[in-house]
């Protein structure tokens, strides 16, 4: 629970390898577009991705589509599912609540779509859920890690939202008091400054983090709020600047934390920036130049780059050409394509349809899905969390993200 005293179990990887994490450009839609499958195959199947593959988080959204591309071709290579085809159906939900709703009807107006990998955004998520819950879509995120998703608005009375919604990543919950952890103890820094985007996931992440941050005894001086797409950060900087803080605690992704941490050492504010998942691609680093040497960030799991378990996945990933980066999510999307066809095929296999009927047991499918997969074990708890609680703390290194510390941070 958010309130008991963290217990770190410690993961023993080398730390000189490069982090997983890398950019990416493009988003051609139709690349995506899996049709392939064994000889056998009679009938056809769907799984489709919500995510975004345009704007300015796209860098995400392609690495996550390309990877859920992969797991589709593998499984109909194999004939995974007996009798059955698998075709994907990537969407743009261009990082925008209203853009995920309007999408999310679409794919729930499909008959053949059994499966949602997605979103990236927990603020599209909130929008998206509702829809496929009605359609009884399974739908697994990647990504989104607020624990309202799954545990509802109410922390002292947690009461699981929708039974079809599951994820693969470790929650806000978890990654907040993670890196207040980190920065109280491993830094030794008494003195922060908190700022977010006001979106759910950087006041969900924010608001984890101050409250692990002062029950150890640091000082939050400020709580501010931006906007998404914000350009000028010069008046939040100029509030915060006086009071001294020794390091600045951001809620939200990696287009405005960019600017905001070029723009903080422009004006003298010489401290580290540190963030969540949001702001960990390379994009962060090429827009905050020389500024973003030295931040931080925090990132659900451990490097898929030192994971022996990922090594398959990262040869197949490069043999298939794809022009796009796997990115910070695209292991986590191909372990949620693959529950997802892991559910499918307890249910699937002697069926010549899809119906209500169907579409609802490979919902309860899914919940006795457990898997060794590219990111560690991918299994959930009664409320779709995932059973990991693995992280890792990221620091700016030579133009790199490289790891820290990685940990499994359990509760006692």
């Amino acid at each position: 629970m958010m309130g008991s005293k963290p217990r770190w179990r410690a993961i023993v990887i080398p730390l000189a390898i490069a982090a997983m994490v890398l950019s990416a450009c493009g988003s051609n839609k139709d690349e995506g577009k899996t049709s392939s499958a064994g000889g056998s195959a009679t009938h056809t199947a769907k799984i489709a991705l919500i995510a975004p593959l345009s704007g300015d988080l796209s860098a995400l959204g392609l690495g996550m589509r390309n990877a859920v591309d992969l797991a589709i071709r593998q499984a109909n290579d194999a004939g995974k599912i007996k009798g059955w085809k698998i075709e994907f159906d990537p969407e743009d939900d261009t990082a925008k609540a209203d853009v995920g709703a309007q999408v999310a009807s679409k794919v729930a107006s499909d008959a053949a779509i059994v499966g949602v990998v997605g979103t990236l955004n927990s603020s599209v998520a909130q929008q998206v859920q509702p829809i496929l819950n009605k359609a009884h879509i399974t739908m697994v995120s990647p990504a989104n890690t607020n624990p309202t998703l799954t545990q509802g608005a109410d922390p002292a009375n947690q009461k699981r939202p929708f039974d079809n919604y599951f994820r693969v990543c470790t929650t806000d919950a978890i990654q907040g008091p993670f890196a207040a952890d980190f920065v109280f103890d491993t830094l030794g820094l008494k003195k922060v400054a908190v700022v977010h985007d006001k979106k759910t996931y950087g006041q969900g992440l924010t608001d984890a983090f101050k409250g692990e941050f002062t029950k150890k005894g640091g000082t939050v001086v400020t709580t501010e709020t931006v906007n998404p797409g914000d350009k000028d950060f010069s008046a939040v900087i100029t509030k915060i600047k006086p009071l001294g803080p020794q390091l600045l605690y951001y809620g939200g992704e990696y287009p405005e934390a960019s600017l905001l941490t070029s723009q903080m050492k422009q004006a003298g504010l010489n401290i580290p920036l540190m963030g969540g998942d949001g702001i960990v691609d390379k994009t962060y680093i090429k827009n905050g130049g020389t500024a973003a040497e030295g931040d931080f960030a925090t990132n659900v799991g451990a490097p898929a780059t030192q994971l022996p378990s990922a090594k398959k996945f990262l040869d197949d990933y490069k043999a298939a050409n794809y022009k796009d980066d796997f990115s910070a999510y695209g292991p986590y999307a191909f372990d949620a394509a693959n529950a997802i066809i892991a559910a499918m095929a307890k249910v699937l296999p002697g069926k010549t349809k899809i119906d209500d009927s169907v579409r609802q047991d490979i919902v309860k499918a899914m919940q006795g899905v457990a898997l060794d997969g590219v990111t560690g074990k991918v299994a959930f708890d009664q409320f779709g969390d995932t059973t990991s609680k693995v992280l890792t703390v990221y620091k700016v290194s030579a133009g790199d993200f490289k790891p820290e510390k990685t940990a499994d941070f359990g509760t006692k």
